[in-house]
């Protein structure tokens, strides 16, 4: 109820309402966003996009769900087109990798470089981008297969083998980490 509320203020020009919609929803997208491009300073760039393009549209924006799932869609959507551009970027102009390690000491690049975070961070990256969407958006997000499914223009089959094919993997693969 209170997302609704925050649109309703957000459509009606209150700053104070959208800084508490990026303030409540920047973690959680951030971490989606690292998640799926394991790179900060482009994950801060998508979920900077993702609040840009949102206040753009408030106008014509109508909430039928959660603004959280809406965000993290948008994120995910937007990290999709990042991966594209940059593997397209990269096989014309190959260059040294970037790294995933943050620049600064912010609070949410703080929680985001905890060691168990780095740690799982390496193991996902390892995934498909595919299985790791949907792995993220179903664990993290709490989204289910179906709008999953319908977000990505797949079946809920696909989404459902891309999750376990990739729950699978990461067992792997952590599994192999620990042996180490």
């Amino acid at each position: 109820m209170e997302d609704k509320l925050l649109v309703f203020r957000c459509k009606r020009g209150s700053k104070e309402a959208l800084t508490r919609i990026y303030e409540k929803y920047k973690r959680d997208l951030l971490l989606l966003a690292v998640a799926l491009l394991n790179d900060v300073s482009i994950a801060e760039d998508v979920v900077h996009d993702v609040f840009v393009r949102f206040v753009e549209d408030i106008k014509d924006f109508r909430l039928t769900g959660s603004l959280k799932g809406y965000l993290l869609t948008c994120t995910a959507n937007c990290a999709r087109n990042k991966n594209r551009a940059v593997s397209i970027s990269a096989s014309v102009n190959p260059g040294p990798e970037e790294s995933a390690a943050p620049t600064s000491d912010s609070p949410d690049e703080t929680v985001i470089c905890n060691e168990q975070l780095q740690f799982l961070s390496a193991a996902m990256i390892q995934l498909p981008y595919e299985q790791r969407e949907v792995i993220m958006l179903h664990l993290h997000a709490a989204m289910t297969f179906d709008t999953i499914a319908k977000s990505q223009e797949i079946s809920v089959n696909t989404a459902k083998s891309r999750y376990r094919y990739g729950l699978d993997k990461l067992k792997l693969i952590l599994n192999h980490e620990i042996e180490k």
